[in-house]
């Protein structure tokens, strides 16, 4: 699916880190007093009556700036405004309108965005009341609000869902698979795909895709199609920026919510880090195929052993993540490039793969023989079936008569029977539990 962005701005210190976590109900961005303290962006999946929609939490906005970070951050704050189906433009109850909240009011206006007006630190009768001098940014009444303490965030939630664009399914392309090649920057995105679509036997036809600013690239490789899609403007030049990142980044989220399998992509001369653990989350958070791909191989000293090695330290790293294929390849000599196709195929197969009832039923009977669950609470659990409930990823229903009992270790234990009776590389499974 296609969720729509919702972009949180406005001048420092009004609190849109503060609202960003209320919304989520975590603790995701950093907040403190001091002015400035978000500077990358910060966005998450938001869940509200059923409704999911990306929250950007942007920095504050100094309109004209031209120092250093300040004009980066402005720089960032307007790429997420451009993105955005909806802006919600964040105001201080407490030191009413200045002339920076004018001045983004002013862009807000030009620009025709939608906008919700939202004053912050309304955390009483008073400071509420106050919110009114900001009607004369002319983006409507603005709605009252206090994130420290939570007042009225129901509220604003509804408005916004109210205002939002529904979800939109992309669009498919027949037989087509739809690999989205993501991770860090300067990991070689570009380069693998210019490698894998310069090959023999390859047929590339450039055709602009459905998300913006995007293009996604259909080839074709012994007889099969496939779509590449692009998350880092690869067949442009782009405006060198901090900014660039986040653009990227947005567009990343979207590759993995349209495509079949994330091919990650990960520099063997630095090793598995953290921002690549994230990104390899939110493509199992969409539950997508994926397939671990370390580049730059051919600038590792190494013996017969070293892949080894490399793919143990990786499995240990990735923990619950350890279903990835890992392969070796190298874009400047093409070394195994057009081998992660294969792998593709063969996780795009465990994606789409259906188990017959009758058939997960011998292997669940089996495995609960083997090892059955925990007693718990004094209730002696039973599983007493398990089906199927569809793929793309594979969804598997177990009724018990206590589901809200079962531990998470023995949820551990089913995947990991799963995994070992039938072929899931690469995929992460989806396991419910039901009351019989």
């Amino acid at each position: 699916m296609n969720y729509p962005l919702v972009a949180l701005i406005g001048r420092p210190n009004v609190g849109k880190s503060s609202l960003f976590n209320r919304f989520l109900k975590k603790r995701l961005a950093i907040v403190d007093d001091a002015p400035g303290i978000t500077r990358d962006r910060n966005y998450a999946l938001c869940d509200w009556a059923g409704r999911y929609f990306y929250l950007i939490d942007t920095g504050g906005m100094i309109p004209g700036s031209k120092r250093g970070i300040e004009k980066l951050v402005l720089e960032q704050s307007e790429t997420a405004v451009a993105q955005a189906d909806l802006v919600v433009l964040i105001v201080d109850c407490q030191t009413g309108p200045d002339s920076v909240d004018e001045k983004i009011a002013a862009r807000l206006l030009k620009s025709e965005k939608k906008v919700i007006l939202l004053a912050n630190k309304a955390d009483n009768a008073i400071l509420e009341n106050e919110r009114f001098q900001f009607e004369r940014l002319g983006l409507g009444e603005p709605l009252p609000v206090a994130a420290t303490v939570g007042l009225g965030v129901g509220e604003v939630l509804d408005e916004i869902v109210r205002r939002l664009p529904e979800a939109t399914a992309e669009k498919e392309v027949t037989e087509a698979i739809r690999i989205a090649v993501i991770g860090r920057p300067n990991v070689g995105k570009s380069s693998f795909i210019n490698r894998l679509i310069g090959q023999e036997r390859v047929i590339v036809s450039p055709v602009p895709g459905t998300t913006r600013d995007a293009v996604d690239t259909p080839f074709e490789y012994n007889g099969k199609e496939y779509m590449l899609l692009d998350t880092a403007g690869l067949r442009r030049k782009a405006k060198v920026s901090e900014d660039l990142e986040f653009y990227t980044t947005l567009r990343t989220l979207r590759a993995i919510e349209s495509c079949h399998i994330a091919m990650v992509l990960v520099d063997a001369s630095e090793g598995l880090l953290v921002q690549d653990l994230k990104v390899i989350e939110d493509a199992a958070e969409a539950r997508r195929g994926i397939i671990l791909a370390v580049n730059k191989w051919d600038l590792v000293e190494k013996d017969e052993k070293t892949a080894d090695i490399f793919t143990s330290q990786i499995k240990e790293m990735t923990g619950t993540f350890a279903f990835i294929p890992v392969i070796y390849i190298s874009c400047l000599t093409g070394q195994r490039v057009t081998k992660t196709i294969s792998m593709v195929d063969k996780v795009f197969e465990n994606w789409n793969r259906e188990i017959p009832t009758a058939e997960l039923n011998k292997m669940v009977e089996e495995m609960v023989r083997r090892q059955p669950p925990a007693a718990a609470r004094g209730k002696h659990i039973k599983i007493n079936y398990a089906s199927q409930a569809g793929n793309r990823p594979p969804t598997f229903l177990f009724f018990s008569n206590f589901p809200e009992l079962i531990q998470k270790s023995y949820l551990r234990y089913i995947e990991n029977q799963l995994r070992e009776q039938y072929d899931f590389e690469g995929i992460p499974l989806l396991i419910k539990f039901r009351k019989k």
